[in-house]
């Protein structure tokens, strides 16, 4: 990995530079839960969403992207990252269960606990997808108004798109297939 963070700042500077992603606001403490819901096999994907927002407006998503990277420890910067990855993964641990908290406690960096909950819940596979695609297939309108209806009907679509979606393309060939 690289040895320093995308900004490389320094150290004075990621004390008090609020758009550096090392820095920490007076009102961010390791107690401080981000999201409500607890992650687990049928709601990973929302809650990893949620986290994801919470983590960019926290300006701490790089910290778990691979956008801000663990200086070597003689960097000036080290001990502001440590102090950062630590509160990262502070608030990933606060809305973890105890048993999922238990099997990640031990991780290096905040990125290894997002990478190790990504492994274990965030696959998809053809059973939930089937599954997801028969709720659709049997939503009914039934005595819901239309916008509730519709509202169940999107939820369920967005899931399903967020399940199945496809990786996009780094070769090109995807364009050729288009125009055939």
């Amino acid at each position: 990995m690289s040895p320093i963070s995308t900004s490389t700042p320094q150290t004075s500077n990621s004390t008090s530079n609020s758009s550096d992603p090392l820095y920490l606001h007076p009102s961010d403490h390791p107690g401080m839960q981000l999201v409500s819901k607890h992650p687990d096999g049928s709601n990973f994907n929302s809650w990893k969403k949620a986290m994801m927002i919470a983590l960019s407006a926290k300006n701490k998503l790089g910290l778990v992207n691979d956008k801000v990277f663990k200086p070597s420890s003689d960097h000036e910067t080290f001990d502001l990252w440590q102090r950062c990855n630590d509160m990262v993964t502070s608030w990933i641990l606060n809305v973890l269960t105890n048993d999922i908290a238990k099997c990640v406690l031990y991780s290096f960096s905040a990125k290894a606990i997002w990478d190790d909950l990504d492994d274990r819940f965030g696959q998809s596979n053809g059973a939930k997808l089937y599954h997801l695609q028969k709720e659709i297939s049997d939503l009914t309108q039934g005595y819901d108004d239309l916008a509730t209806y519709f509202t169940k009907l999107k939820k369920q679509w967005v899931e399903l798109n967020a399940l199945s979606s496809i990786p996009s393309c780094t070769c090109g060939a995807a364009h050729t297939i288009q125009e055939s």
